[in-house]
């Protein structure tokens, strides 16, 4: 929601899609969540998973919601898949294995 409201600024345009299924050698379920908002630079892609990592002004955020996110998929042996373009959007595809594994 924050990348939508800074392309869009309250103003319409600003789209949210989920799309949830099982991958397709039926091994995973999957939760996609794309916007059409700002898109994450290539440059700070890979830190985005960081503690306390943020491009956020002070007082919006404490960065550490992408860290959690990120550490709750691993837990369950899971994956998430970053799909960015600056301008145009971001898809984050958290992969969960139907199978857990110790």
């Amino acid at each position: 929601m924050y990348a939508i409201d800074k392309k869009f600024g309250g103003n319409s345009g600003g789209k949210l899609h989920i799309e949830t299924g099982l991958t397709a050698d039926q091994s995973a379920i999957y939760v996609k969540i794309a916007d059409n908002g700002i898109g994450i630079p290539e440059s700070i892609r890979d830190r985005i998973f960081e503690p306390f990592f943020t491009t956020k002004d002070v007082g919006e955020g404490t960065g550490l919601g992408m860290s959690i996110a990120y550490n709750t998929i691993a837990k369950h042996h899971g994956k998430i898949i970053v799909e960015s373009e600056v301008g145009e959007g971001t898809a984050f595809t958290l992969h969960i294995p139907i199978q857990q594994t110790n």
